[in-house]
This record gives structure tokens, C-alpha cells and sequence, in this order.
């Protein structure tokens, strides 16, 4: 089994969804030569998203390291970024059967109606498996690390019905998408939260701008493309000893400045990739649904994040954060974590957080700051479980990928930075049966709101088709 789905995940997201989408659009109506196109799409649109963000990491990476060596910003904690993170989480035992045992939930979910989510994002299955994995190394129980991690994605399913509607009105052409990858997800709560909060501070609605008002307000100060030089150059500076060094590596530092805003111009474009593969896919779903089941709840397909990181206000902010965590990672007592290979996943933090705060750029990064600081404290935390993980692997495997250098422990910012995760694992591995008995509880409790909110929804739009039969044009 772990040779069969190493093999399925080793083709990539780049090679399986065209296959995916080619299967899935023959098999709800679509032509083939339409559908097999939606599918060459999707993952011409990934294989665009890995060079931008290879882009980002080849080129931010031995800058970050160098300001690294000059300030002597040694941290106990070290990066392994998200790659090695998903390689550590799919060699281990959990991560050989995640997708069988995700899927079969899925199933019974949609059966009991306590889902609308077809989660086929495969490849961020990683997430279940990581977790799993850190609960399975720090318990020595295998039992308990499939507990976490089915736990993990009955939460994860429910939080992407519960913000799929948001998500579906804030973005465009996104009708019949949701987004069930548990770093987002777990999100999204505190920034509901946290969103209500800012909304009851006096004037705060005056400072309220999203990234097309940035433009009009700053001209070229407020374009992404023109942020991304300036924090491009700003780092390269950091990278010299002394002004003069400054004057001798101008080309350098010139040259990072346009990397980085050819890594904001490009994303955006790449996403529109994605919008193009989804939406004949997405349309012919809610249209078989519509036929074959009167008066359904539709079912969303659940997909990655990556298609809708290019939004204006998630670059600007996730720009403007990477200095600022690095900043804070000096900085916050206790904190072991210095973020440099987990930075080119800064833009995953927001998309369940934009829907909530309409795209405003002050309340995101306000909310991003936050979920940033205690990202930084509890990848600190939960990185002696995940070293154990990953030094097996690496004893298993010789991956030099996950190799983690002496005296060091490992970590990365997705999935470790999750409140999800955390709180996941403080309950099940430092709680034991109370903390797994409270984490049923409330997937029992989700799952039943989720099932009454569905069948409610379903109710109402029978009445609302009944009554629009029934009502002369």
C-alpha cells in the first residue's frame, strides 16, 4: 500500500489532475477533448505555480541565509520548509494509508449528509498525514496517530462547508469550489473572530482599504509588482556588511528586486490557469446535481488554495509580512523558529481569511500578524515530536531532504503553524483519553450542526423551487 500511493503522489499534482479532472468530466457529462483540456489547465497551472515559487525560494533563500550568518540570527529550530515537511508525513505509516482512510470518510460523510465537500486535493492529504504522524512518533502508537489525523480531516471537511459559501461570493468564478486544506481552515475561525473585534474598534472602518484602493491611493507605491522591488532590494541591502558593499552589489540587490516582483506579477496569472480548468468542471457538477437530485444541497469539490493566492490583497500582505516574521522571530522571547524555507508559504495563510476581512489590508495583516506570532510559538512547540518523526524517516530513507543538521530539532510553518494541529496534538498526546474524548466531542457536535445546516438549506430551496413553479412569470 505505501508503494502504491508513494507512486500516486509521486506523479505530482502536475500529472494526476489532468488524469482526475479528465475522469471526473467524462463522468459527469462533459465531452472528453473539453474535459482532458480543463485538466491540462489545472496542472500546467501547478507546474507555473512551483517555478514562480521555486523562483521565490531560489532566489529569497541564500539572501535570508546570509542576513542569517551576518546578525548571527541562529535559532534551535530549524526549517525544513513545507516539501520536506510532506515528505516526512507521506514515508511514515500513517501517511501510506491516509488517502484510503481520508476518502473512506469522505464517503460515509456524504452518505450521513454531514458533508458537501468531495475533497480531491490529493496531494494536501500531507496535512492529515503530518500530524498524524508527529501524534504517532510522540506516542509510539499508531492507533492514536490515525486518530489525529481522521480527526483532523472530519474538522477540516465541516470548516470548509461552514466557509464555502464566503469563499464562493468573495472570490470570482469560484461557484461550487471549497477549500478543505486544514492549514487555511484552521484559520478561519480566529479570523472570524478576530474580524468581529476590529469592526467594534471606533474608525477602524475609515482606515479600511483593499489592494485596488492601495493602487488608486498610491499609484505605483501600491502595486504588488512595485512592492515586491522594494522588499526585494530592501533585503538585499540587508545582505551587506557596510555601504560600500551596498555600492558593489547593486546588480545583486537589483536583480532580487525584480525576482520578487516578477514572483507578484506572476502568481496572479498563473491562478488564472486554474479558473479556467475549474470552471467548465465546476458548472457541469451544479448542473448534474440540479438534474439527477431535486432540491439537493449542491456538493462543492474541494481544491487547493493555490487557486486563489494571486489575489491582490493576499500578495501585498504576505509581501509585507516576510520581513516582519523575520523580524519577530529575533525578537519573541521563547521562540526557537526562524521561518526561511516556510516563507513561500506565507500566501497560504489568507485565503479563508480574505473573505471575512472583504479583502481589506489593514484588518488581513492585523489578523496575519497575530496568526503569525502564535505560528512561530507553536511550531517551537510541537518541533521535539516532529523531530523524531523525521529522523526516522531520514534513518529509513537517507532522503537528505529531510535531514536535519546536529543539534538542531525540525520544524516547518505549514502544518506545525495550524492552531488545528496544535491543539490536536496538546489533546490527544498530553491529555490522552480526556483530550481525545473532548476532540469526539466536538467532531460529533460539528458533524451534527453540519448535517442540521444542510438539510435545513436543502428544505428551503425545495420551498423556494415550489414556490417559483407555482408563481406566474
Amino acid at each position: 500500500m505505501e508503494q502504491v500511493f508513494s507512486y500516486i503522489i509521486g506523479l505530482g499534482a502536475a500529472v494526476m489532475m489532468p488524469v482526475i479532472f479528465t475522469v471526473l468530466g467524462v463522468c459527469i457529462g462533459i465531452k472528453f477533448g473539453d474535459a482532458l483540456k480543463s485538466g491540462l489547465k489545472v496542472g500546467v497551472g501547478f507546474i507555473g505555480l512551483s517555478i514562480v515559487t521555486a523562483l521565490l525560494t531560489s532566489a529569497l533563500g541564500p539572501a535570508l541565509n546570509t542576513v542569517v550568518d551576518i546578525y548571527d540570527l541562529q535559532l534551535k529550530v530549524f526549517d525544513m520548509g513545507w516539501p520536506a515537511a510532506a515528505a516526512v508525513a507521506y514515508n511514515t505509516a500513517v501517511g501510506a494509508l491516509i488517502i484510503p482512510v481520508c476518502l473512506g470518510v469522505n464517503i460515509l460523510m456524504l452518505l450521513t449528509k454531514t458533508t458537501r465537500t468531495v475533497n480531491i486535493d490529493l496531494w494536501n492529504y500531507w496535512h492529515f498525514a503530518f500530524i498524524g504522524a508527529v501524534i504517532y512518533f510522540a506516542s509510539d502508537s499508531l492507533a492514536w496517530g490515525f486518530f489525529g489525523a481522521v480527526i483532523c480531516y472530519v474538522i477540516t471537511l465541516v470548516l470548509a462547508d461552514m466557509t464555502a459559501m464566503k469563499f464562493q461570493r468573495f472570490y470570482k468564478d469560484m461557484d461550487g469550489i471549497s477549500i478543505p486544506q486544514p492549514f487555511c481552515a484552521g484559520f478561519a475561525p480566529f479570523a472570524w473572530a478576530m474580524n468581529k473585534g476590529l469592526d467594534k474598534i471606533p474608525g477602524i472602518d475609515r482606515l479600511e482599504i483593499d489592494a485596488e484602493g492601495m493602487k488608486k491611493k498610491f499609484g505605483l507605491l501600491g502595486e504588488p509588482l512595485f512592492l515586491g522591488v522594494i522588499v526585494g532590494v530592501a533585503i538585499g541591502c540587508l545582505t551587506c556588511n557596510s555601504w560600500r558593499e551596498i555600492v558593489d552589489q547593486i546588480p545583486y540587490i537589483l536583480g532580487l528586486g525584480i525576482k520578487m516582483g516578477a514572483v507578484m506579477e506572476l502568481i496572479p496569472r498563473v491562478t488564472v490557469l486554474f479558473i479556467e480548468g475549474l470552471k467548465p468542471i465546476s458548472d457541469a457538477t451544479r448542473s448534474l446535481i440540479a438534474r439527477k437530485f431535486k432540491g439537493a444541497d449542491g456538493l462543492n469539490i474541494g481544491m487547493s488554495p493555490a487557486l486563489v493566492i494571486g489575489h491582490p490583497t493576499t500578495l501585498v500582505v504576505s509581501l509585507l509580512l516576510i520581513p516582519v516574521t523575520l523580524g519577530l522571530a529575533v525578537i519573541l522571547p521563547g521562540n526557537q523558529f526562524l521561518p526561511l524555507a516556510s516563507l513561500a508559504g506565507m500566501f497560504y495563510v489568507f485565503p479563508l481569511v480574505l473573505p471575512y476581512t472583504k479583502g481589506s489590508v489593514l484588518k488581513t495583516f492585523i489578523i496575519g500578524l497575530v496568526l503569525i506570532v502564535g505560528a512561530l510559538y507553536m511550531v517551537t512547540n510541537i518541533s521535539p515530536a516532529f523531530d523524531l518523526a523525521a529522523k526516522d524517516v531520514y534513518a529509513q530513507t537517507g532522503d537528505a531532504a529531510v535531514h536535519i543538521p546536529d543539534g538542531f530539532s525540525g520544524g516547518a510553518l505549514d502544518f506545525a503553524g495550524s492552531p488545528m494541529s496544535w491543539v490536536i496534538y496538546q489533546l490527544t498526546y498530553n491529555l490522552k483519553w480526556i483530550g481525545s474524548g473532548a476532540l469526539v466531542l466536538l467532531s460529533m457536535g460539528l458533524m451534527w450542526w453540519n448535517r442540521v445546516r444542510i438539510i435545513r438549506n436543502q428544505k428551503l430551496m425545495i420551498a423556494n423551487k415550489s414556490s417559483e413553479i407555482q408563481s406566474p412569470e
